[in-house]
């Protein structure tokens, strides 16, 4: 469990295949603060550290969240947004976020306003029903309030802290985002679903 508060931006420092999936190697400071088996949130997606190594955090992407995710797609030397588990003995900033991603959305616009910046991104028609304006929304894992809400797009506005310490400053019209609706929309949606049947 996470909440969607990113830690620190990491460097993808190598890809390796791994017959149907693939090894991440990850450069990044919260090395020192994890140990084997850790989850940790790489753009949103829950993986499990296998292997540390110095400042490098080393972690295996199966084939199925290859398809499911933009982690498919990542090179080397490309930025990540990382996020430690959430401690329950803690503050909880952002909202529950599970690193399971719902969908891929893509950006569709980004624009400054002010020191802020807003971003425009469309979703999978299969999502709709988990969207609510003001309501919570996880974006390569960065915890987020839907602020405008269309058919098959929403906004947010990106505050300056998130702009400049996460990769969504990186991120351009065209580019694809890991997207987490809130948990607790899934569920009260689930329960409607089986209501009707």
């Amino acid at each position: 469990m996470f909440t969607g508060i990113v830690e620190a931006v990491g460097t993808l420092a190598e890809v390796k295949g791994t017959g149907g999936g693939y090894r991440v190697r990850i450069h990044t400071p919260l090395a020192a603060h994890v140990k084997l088996g850790d989850s940790l949130a790489v753009n949103g997606v829950c993986l499990t550290v296998i292997l540390i190594d110095g400042e490098d955090v080393l972690a295996d992407v199966g084939p199925e969240t290859s398809r499911v995710t933009t982690l498919g797609a990542l090179q080397r030397g490309q930025s990540v947004n990382l996020e430690r588990p959430l401690r329950f003995d803690g503050r909880v900033d952002g909202h529950f976020v599970q690193g399971h991603v719902d969908g891929v959305g893509t950006v569709e616009d980004v624009r400054p306003e002010s020191e802020a910046h807003w971003m425009t991104i469309a979703f999978p028609p299969t999502l709709a029903a988990y969207f609510i304006r003001k309501g919570s929304v996880a974006v390569d894992g960065v915890s987020l309030t839907v602020a405008g809400l269309g058919e098959r797009q929403f906004d947010v506005q990106v505050v300056p802290y998130s702009w400049a310490n996460t990769t969504l400053k990186l991120l351009r019209a065209g580019d694809r985002v890991n997207l987490e609706c809130d948990m607790i929309g899934k569920y009260v949606v689930r329960g409607m679903e089986l209501r009707k049947s």
